[in-house]
Parts: structure tokens; sequence; C-alpha cells
């Protein structure tokens, strides 16, 4: 069982419905330790007060808002809580809107919303609503020590508290060098737009996210394990065949490259 982040309630209008927030996420990198190639002894990291070079035991450290350089303002854990009291331990609805109405690119992190006891029917009666309407709850939420714009959104029996990105947070696109002609300018031709379109059509499948998994994540595992089972280490293999990709201001033959694709896919 994963350690809750916290225990609040979801709002909205008048209703209350105590929850316990998990994190949806479970991570699956491999950890390495920063070791010295002499002797390879663990290379650890200090905490160390860059006055007196001594290093500086956790239960001293605190956080500290520098507002003029060299001045600061310190908080302790109470100090986040009374800025916003109530929105500490609170998801707090303030609407409701269709869910094809957000672009992804505003999701960020998803959390499971679990109801806490005397909970169970408004969370069911909450989440079957959204469902029925197709809607999602956009709410502010505090964790830890900022507060995220979020969306309630239900999927199968569970509610997920997804974690948002403010419209400030995204880069606005006219930053880069996105091309914005029309295909005619771009002397794209009806045969590449069938080939594309053909291409895309054989290779469109039923999402099925248990299809896809990390593989370089077991390769690497892979590779590990047969370097401990025996017994030594070895040298890293080679890229062998990989192909370099080398930048080039030739024309591309997208026909070519298309027909090649859709021939790949139907073999």
């Amino acid at each position: 069982m994963p350690r809750p982040i916290w225990k609040g309630h979801i709002g909205f209008g008048l209703v209350n419905i105590p929850v316990t927030l998990f994190s949806a996420e479970v991570k699956t990198d491999l950890d390495f330790n920063m070791l010295d190639s002499r002797d390879k002894a663990r290379i650890r990291f200090q905490r160390v007060n860059d006055i007196t070079g001594e290093e500086v035991p956790w239960e001293q450290i605190v956080k500290g808002y520098e507002f003029e350089e060299g001045k600061y303002v310190i908080l302790e854990d109470e100090d986040f809580k009374k800025a916003r009291p109530e929105a500490s331990e609170m998801v707090e609805v303030t609407s409701f809107v269709k869910r094809d109405a957000i672009e992804d690119i505003f999701f960020d992190k998803p959390y499971i919303l679990v109801p806490r006891a005397k909970g169970e029917k408004s969370y069911v009666l909450m989440r079957d609503t959204l469902k029925a309407q197709g809607l999602v709850g956009i709410a502010t939420v505090v964790i830890r020590t900022r507060e995220y714009l979020s969306a309630l959104l239900p999927k199968g029996d569970t509610l997920y508290l997804i974690l948002m990105r403010f419209a400030e947070e995204l880069r606005d696109p006219d930053e880069f060098e996105i091309p914005h002609k029309s295909d005619k300018e771009y002397e794209i031709t009806e045969k590449e737009k069938k080939l594309a379109k053909q291409l895309v059509d054989a290779m469109t499948e039923e999402w099925d996210p248990s299809a896809h998994h990390d593989e370089y994540r077991e390769a690497l595992l892979k590779w590990i394990n047969k370097r401990v089972k025996a017994g030594e280490l070895e040298s890293s293999p080679s890229a062998g065949e990989r192909e370099a990709k080398v930048e080039t201001t030739e024309p591309i033959d997208i026909s070519e490259l298309l027909q090649r694709s859709v021939k790949s896919v139907n073999a």
C-alpha cells in the first residue's frame, strides 16, 4: 500500500467529501550511486554551511525565502498552512467543464483520490455524475508548499486528481520556428497526402497501454544482470549497426519514405 500524500476533503458548494490523496505514479527509474573511480567508494553529498564549511544536520535546516540579497524570511511547516489555512487540506472545486474542452498539454501529474469513512456515498455520487455528463471538476489544491490548478477526472470506479499547468507555465509556440504556411507552399503533393493517409491508416489500432513499456530500462537491467552473473566487469556494448543520423540540407523525397513505410507496415 503506498503512503498517502495527505488527508483532506473535496469541496464544491456545500458538499465536502473526505478523501485520502495517493500518488498514481510508480517510479521505475534505476538508481545509480556515484562512486570514486579509484577505489569504488561511495560519493556522499553533504549539507554544508557555506561560511563554516561544516556539515549541517537535517534537524537544523529550515526553509528561507530571500526577499532581499542576504535577507531571508524563515518559514516553518506551520507557516505554509497559516498562509491559507482553508486550502491546506482541501481540493476546492471552482467549476465543471467538458473533458474535451481541456487540451492535453495542460495535464501534468496524476493522483488517486480514495474516500475515507462515511465518504463513500458522496464520492460515488460525484464520480457517477461527472461520468454521466462527460465533465471534469476544475479545482485548486495545495500540495506541500505550492498551489496547483487541478482536474477531478472520473475513470472507471476511481476519481483521479490530475495536477495541471497554469497557462503561464506553457511556452508560446510562436517563440519557435513552427511552419505556418499552407501545404501548397511546402509543395506537398496529393500523392504524398494519399500515401501519408495510407500509412497512418495501416498503423492505426486500438489504444492498449499495457502494450507499451520501457524497453531501454529492460535492456539495461538485462545487461546489468549479465555482468553480475559473469562476476566481472565487462566492456560496454558498442552501438554496432545503429545508423548515424546525419543532418542534411538536401531535399527529402517524402513520397519514397512514405511508400517504404506503408510497405513495411503491410508486410
